[in-house]
């Protein structure tokens, strides 16, 4: 929240400082482990992963070992667009991260990342001409961006544009009582050039400055357009981010911290998880999710419901012993039974590790060392995502799955 707020100050941003100005800026916590998928997912839906059933981005096939992309076709639970279609409302949402494929609406649902193929990213079908003839973008070339940052700034323009070309014709010649658009280019920007952003002395500083102006007037364009059409713009304008973002001073592989413990054991030449051998009593899935072995839930598992508890103790203790030059890596660790409620709780892990900010949590199951880096610069955090909200929202501890039941109301009168 406090890059907003600083661009804004700083006169980068300033069709955001209105809005800041006229609304109620605050920061608010996103979903652990701190990730899109699950996140978006707690918004769209209002529910927490214990409900909703996403924990990430994959999970583990507990008889295989192999793992699968929990898409939106495994989220069960209503929608805020599916409850609102219930009263007769109609929603546009565009680029909405975790809704691959995508599914009916009562409106127009064009899903954001993960989504592979725009022809299932589409609902009505009959909006994926317009787009293609639009040479609309889901997201940057991600594969090229990452080492190509020439590419990135290219692409995260034209991204921009196609997604506002879109969103200007969806506009125009739907119905809609609802509308909502997600920006992702500031996620890929932090990922891979945080540094550029922050430091005045790098060299793509001006660039990525840049970049924000141009999200700042797509901002000030969707304003301005909601502002002529609306009775009461100022009273129905939000704004929010699924995280927040910091730099990376190390990444933390936690299978290689579990392969050490000897909670974790692959066989030789292992390259995946799938090669789990039986004695394994803990593994790690991205980012920070630590499931215990159990006989029962695993084919494999090793671990008897009598000793899971002591098992969670050692992987909460060795965790907390965790330093890096002194200084302890995790934050907290939080056991799952009071993270998540709900009939889809029990698939969930068992553990979640929150780490202080700077360390980046990790579960490739190949790494060897504890401590890596990659040429990723930027990370989430868990704490500081933001809401501009229209009217003051209460309470210390305010979570992206709140913020569903308040937009909601926003149609009761």
């Amino acid at each position: 929240m406090g890059l907003l707020e600083r661009l804004a100050a700083d006169g980068v941003m300033p069709n955001i400082a209105a809005r800041i100005e006229a609304g109620h800026l605050r920061s608010m916590r996103a979903s652990l482990p701190e990730i899109s998928s699950v996140s978006w997912t707690s918004f769209m839906t209002g529910a927490n992963p214990g409900t909703h059933g996403i924990f990430g981005f994959t999970d583990l096939n507990p008889g295989t070992y192999a793992l699968e992309f929990p898409d939106f076709s495994r989220v069960e639970v209503p929608t805020l667009w599916d409850r609102l279609g219930r009263r007769g409302l109609q929603s546009i949402v565009l680029n909405q991260p975790s809704t691959y494929p995508a599914r009916t609406i009562p409106g127009v649902l064009v899903s954001g990342f993960v989504a592979i193929d725009l022809s299932r990213s589409v609902k009505p079908l009959k909006w994926l001409g317009t787009l293609r003839r639009q040479d609309y973008r889901i997201d940057v070339d991600t594969a090229r961006a990452r080492g190509d940052h020439d590419w990135l700034f290219q692409d995260l323009e034209y991204t921009l544009q196609s997604r506002a070309a879109a969103l200007g014709r969806l506009w125009q010649e739907e119905d809609w009582d609802y509308l909502q658009v997600v920006i992702t280019g500031t996620d890929r920007l932090y990922h891979y050039l945080w540094d550029a952003v922050v430091d005045p002395t790098h060299p793509r500083h001006e660039q990525a400055i840049d970049y924000h102006r141009q999200v700042d007037r797509f901002v000030g364009q969707v304003w301005s357009r909601f502002a002529d059409e609306s009775d009461d713009p100022e009273s129905h304008f939000w704004m929010l981010s699924d995280h927040g973002f910091c730099a990376i001073e190390q990444e933390v592989q936690l299978n290689a911290l579990l392969r050490e413990t000897g909670h974790l054991r692959l066989g030789s030449g292992a390259t995946e998880l799938a090669d789990i051998e039986r004695e394994t009593q803990a593994f790690a899935l991205d980012p920070s999710r630590l499931y215990v072995h159990s006989q029962g839930r695993f084919a494999r598992g090793s671990v008897s419901a009598e000793k899971r508890a002591a098992v969670k103790r050692e992987l909460a203790d060795a965790l907390h012993a965790l330093r890096y030059h002194g200084r302890p890596v995790i934050r907290d660790v939080l056991d799952a039974a009071d993270l998540y409620e709900g009939p889809c709780a029990e698939h969930g892990p068992d553990l979640v590790a929150l780490a202080h900010p700077g360390f980046d949590l990790k579960a490739s199951p190949t790494a060897s060392e504890v401590f890596s880096r990659t040429d990723l610069v930027g990370m989430h955090t868990w704490d500081d995502a933001f809401l501009l909200a229209p009217y003051p929202i209460e309470g210390e501890e305010l979570w992206i799955g709140d913020i569903a039941a308040h937009l909601e109301r926003e149609f009761e009168h």
